[in-house]
């Protein structure tokens, strides 16, 4: 993960323990200014925090670094994920299902989760086969293209905090089906 998106009704039930893990993982944390003042005022264990910038929820950090932003609500976090992310693989944490299923169709990109780990994000793990590479572009084909090369799709997760570690071991196998969208976002 690269930003923790988290509302603000639940960083003093949430944020010391997430700080608390991530301290234990090695992990410092850019954290907007709500997130900051919070996390300094923790005991320790504590992540070493500093204030991020505007650029922070735009970086791929590579090193055991994750920005962190404190929104409202879940509109808030949707339009910040969507204007700062990726594009690739998102998650929601949360029991509200309707808060999930306006997460799962606001977000703008071609993987996105419901309490599960986003380390589902692999071609060979959606049954494709080995991956040869990742797109987060809306149109990536080039030359002569038939309508399957045309077509763009964004896959949902449910899960009920799952990992990929029983998959990856052979001890629980895949079951790939169709879900229907159970939410539309007003437009």
């Amino acid at each position: 993960a690269e930003t923790l998106v988290i509302h603000r009704d639940v960083v003093q039930s949430h944020l010391p323990r997430i700080s608390a893990e991530l301290h234990k993982a090695g992990v410092s944390l850019r954290a907007d200014e709500s997130a900051f003042e919070f996390v300094s005022s923790l005991s320790e264990p504590r992540c070493e925090a500093v204030r991020a910038t505007e650029s922070d929820f735009v970086t791929e950090f590579l090193e055991l670094v994750i920005a962190v932003k404190v929104v409202d609500s879940v509109s808030e976090a949707i339009e910040h994920i969507n204007s700062h992310g990726s594009h690739h693989t998102d998650c929601i944490v949360a029991e509200d299902k309707d808060a999930a299923e306006a997460f799962m169709s606001g977000v703008d990109s071609a993987n996105v989760y419901h309490n599960c780990s986003t380390r589902f994000a692999d071609g060979f793990r959606y049954g494709f086969g080995a991956e040869v590479g990742v797109s987060t572009t809306r149109t990536h084909s080039r030359g002569p293209v038939g309508l399957e090369g045309l077509l763009i799709y964004k896959y949902r997760m449910y899960g009920k905090g799952h990992t990929v570690a029983p998959y990856a071991s052979g001890k629980k196998s895949f079951n790939h089906r169709e879900i229907k969208p159970r939410f539309k976002p007003e437009m």
